[in-house]
């Protein structure tokens, strides 16, 4: 089931993708669209697939069956420009330890081929924004868990991406960063028009307003607004849903 389409391009537009690894199947026939300026949950246990649809969506693996449109735009026809609309945020860190935040932030930018001047204003932008400016000159290592990630949130939007893909952004952080996070990705959807598919196992990181997409052993259960969902599974809270579709509180109990 996918999320009804409202405009002529989604933001994301996924549509019968399938993955195996050998002989293990980890996504199959996953069909779902990420609305622009919408915020997406993508709402799933630990080992349902949702760092795998990520590897796929930033051609980390390629895609064998199926297909992926990113603001109208597939690899397949338009190339690597296909993928200059996401931002990215995987789980593990991808940061350079040893290279200060502002050589971390140089370099990605010039990977986008931003300007050098415009790439100082921008970083400097996303980083007061964060209220992380003031550590500009310090080494990634001096950082704690909560900054590294407010820089790797820095970095993804330095090239004013239409779509933010975060993949269990808050795992292993306070709960003070966590809900500090949470409250800022949502912002972005208003104040910078930016669309945000947020990957987690976390209920309380979701909003009222937002879509979910629910993903267990690889397929998607349901996709749609929260009302939507709660409707469907006949239940009142999202985690009641959750658990309806992923069968979770049985599991817990064995």
């Amino acid at each position: 089931m996918s999320v009804k389409t409202k405009t002529k391009h989604p933001a994301l537009e996924i549509r019968n993708l399938t993955y195996n690894y050998g002989s293990k199947r980890a996504l199959d026939s996953v069909s779902f669209d990420v609305q622009p300026t919408s915020f997406t949950a993508l709402l799933g246990p630990n080992g349902a697939g949702k760092t795998t649809l990520f590897a796929l969506i930033t051609r980390l693996f390629d895609t064998p069956n199926g297909t992926i449109e990113i603001a109208g735009k597939t690899f397949k026809k338009s190339g690597a420009s296909a993928l200059k609309p996401l931002g990215v945020v995987f789980q593990q860190p991808t940061l350079d330890l040893d290279l200060t935040v502002e050589q971390n932030l140089t370099y990605h930018a010039s990977l986008h081929g931003l300007n050098p001047k415009i790439a100082k204003n921008r970083l400097e932008e996303e980083l007061t924004r964060l209220n992380m400016v003031d550590r500009l000159d310090d080494k990634v290592r001096t950082l704690n868990g909560g900054h590294r990630r407010r820089v790797e949130i820095a970095r993804a939007l330095l090239h004013d991406p239409k779509i933010l893909l975060l993949d269990e952004p808050t795992v292993g952080l306070d709960i003070e960063t966590r809900r500090s996070i949470v409250a800022y990705i949502h912002e972005l959807t208003t104040t910078r028009n930016i669309a945000v598919l947020w990957a987690t196992h976390l209920i309380d990181e979701i909003n009222e307003s937002d879509d979910i997409v629910i993903l267990h052993q690889g397929q998607i259960k349901i996709a749609g607004s929260s009302k939507e969902v709660l409707k469907a599974s006949d239940t009142k809270t999202l985690g009641a849903a959750f658990d309806h579709y992923t069968g979770q509180k049985k599991a817990k109990a064995q």
